[in-house]
């Protein structure tokens, strides 16, 4: 008797997906770094998956192979050393098996009794972050999807203090007879707080940015007299460690003594520059984050984890718990010994990215990341050498920490057209895609910030990314300039 073949899945077809997509994974590593960020097929290879649904489909072999083939010039290399956008990390080798890991037992890390495995690894990876990072060890924290989700909680946890400063659990009752939440920041505060902001039903509006001219920087006179003119009433502060045109910082420790004087409570975001604190010869711009009643930090940027994963960290867990409490009769009850993560955070639905985590921590180490942080500090300052050697580039700002701030100028093209110049350049680095940055506006000039993140990243990378910005930039001017 033959057995009928099923559209839904088949055990048979797991000993060929495992070996094609070892295969392949092994051929894209070996040429990762070599490869355009960009392909010149971007458009043509996303636009071929453009189909309806198969009424019955081909079988995983068929289908992934599709993906490969067709998928690959889709699919931007932001893993590889050449990728300077944002601030993009790239995944460490033992991240990226651990993360493999992580798809095969797929694990809910909601709670002890879904995941034993991945919520001890988050909490243990937790500890090493907080000594990694030198925090107040009685801190609590959660894994997010990144910087914006751990900003929720930080600002959560906040917004929860704030209204029990007011005598409401805002969590239950909402804002109801509540007056606007006061918050104060400088012009670095990140896009994704102000996001949070109106998550949190805040309101976007609601934060006042207390700038010095043009630079962003904070006006700490202004930032106190606020808080004064709110005569005792709490106030929530969001600081700034490393801000994403030139990788500015706040004053965080002045800012944690006017917390403390004036009833309000601190919020750091440090997505990239908490990792100043790892390596001494950075460690004092960061200076006063332990102070902090909240601070956030992304994982898939310096520490080189997967896509997706983020960091909060809070002083009083009982804030977390009453802002995310989650319960229903089928869940473990508040009473149970074993931690539920997920009721201290906004997901329920968790990914074990411990596992990635804790690989990567164990795998390298304090020194490991110690090493590879001084290593993009020096490549950086290697780019601004080369920037300030060409005699047709600008460097707009000091190197603080790994963002290089800088834009084309030849000389001879007037001020109030380089703007529109550097804009196009920018499109033209995007459409060559052998290398990958984004423009900002910083200071009021248009400029590109290239940021330097990635665990494979090279001096030679470092030197190829600055010939390829001079040969598109040269190529945008006047044949007789």
């Amino acid at each position: 008797m033959t057995s009928r073949r099923h559209s839904f899945p088949d055990r048979n077809e797991l000993p060929q997906v495992l070996d094609l997509v070892v295969n392949e994974a092994r051929g894209y590593l070996e040429g990762l770094d070599q490869r355009p960020v960009l392909s010149q097929r971007v458009e043509e290879s996303a636009a071929s998956f453009q189909a309806p649904l198969p009424d019955t489909g081909g079988g995983a072999t068929a289908a992934l192979r599709q993906l490969i083939d067709d998928g690959w010039d889709a699919a931007a290399a932001t893993s590889g050393p050449r990728c300077f956008h944002f601030v993009i990390g790239g995944v460490t080798p033992a991240a990226l098996g651990a993360d493999w890991l992580a798809s095969l037992l797929d694990q809910p890390a909601y709670t002890w009794i879904s995941s034993p495995l991945g919520v001890q690894l988050e909490l243990v990876s937790l500890s090493w972050l907080k000594d990694l990072f030198d925090l107040p060890d009685y801190w609590s924290g959660v894994f997010t999807t990144g910087a914006t989700m751990a900003n929720f909680v930080g600002l959560a946890a906040a917004r929860q203090w704030w209204a029990e400063r007011h005598g409401v659990d805002i969590s239950e009752n909402g804002f109801a007879g509540l007056p606007g939440v006061p918050v104060f920041s400088s012009g670095h505060i990140h896009a994704s707080a102000v996001k949070v902001l109106a998550m949190l039903g805040i309101g976007r509006s609601s934060v006042k940015r207390l700038a010095l001219g043009t630079t962003g920087g904070l006006d700490l006179r202004a930032m106190e007299k606020a808080l004064i003119d709110l005569d005792g009433a709490p106030a929530i502060l969001i600081g700034n460690a490393g801000e994403v045109n030139a990788g500015e910082f706040d004053p965080i420790e002045d800012m944690a003594n006017l917390a403390e004087k004036y009833n309000a409570w601190l919020h750091v975001d440090g997505a990239f520059g908490l990792f100043a604190r790892v390596t001494e010869g950075k460690k004092h711009l960061a200076k006063g984050v332990e102070r902090a009643h909240s601070v956030i930090v992304d994982g898939h940027k310096w520490l080189n984890v997967p896509y997706d994963c983020g960091f909060a960290f809070v002083h009083d867990v009982g804030l977390m718990g009453r802002a995310f409490a989650y319960t229903a009769a089928y869940l473990p009850s508040p009473d149970d010994p074993h931690p539920t993560l997920g009721a201290i955070g906004p997901e329920s639905s968790r990914r074990a990215r411990a596992l990635a985590v804790w690989a990567t921590l164990r795998a390298y180490g304090r020194k490991g990341y110690q090493e590879l942080i001084e290593n993009h500090l020096s490549l950086a300052q290697r780019m601004a050498d080369l920037i300030d050697e060409a005699p047709d580039l600008e460097r707009l700002a000091d190197v603080q920490l790994n963002i290089v701030c800088f834009r084309f100028n030849p000389g001879h093209v007037p001020e109030s057209e380089l703007d529109d110049l550097n804009r196009r350049l920018g499109e033209s680095i995007l459409s060559d895609g052998r290398v990958f940055a984004g423009t900002t506006s910083y200071r009021g000039k248009i400029a590109l910030r290239p940021a330097i993140v990635n665990w494979r990243t090279r001096e030679k990378d470092v030197d190829f990314f600055v010939e390829v910005v001079r040969e598109l930039a040269h190529a945008l001017l006047p044949a007789d300039s």
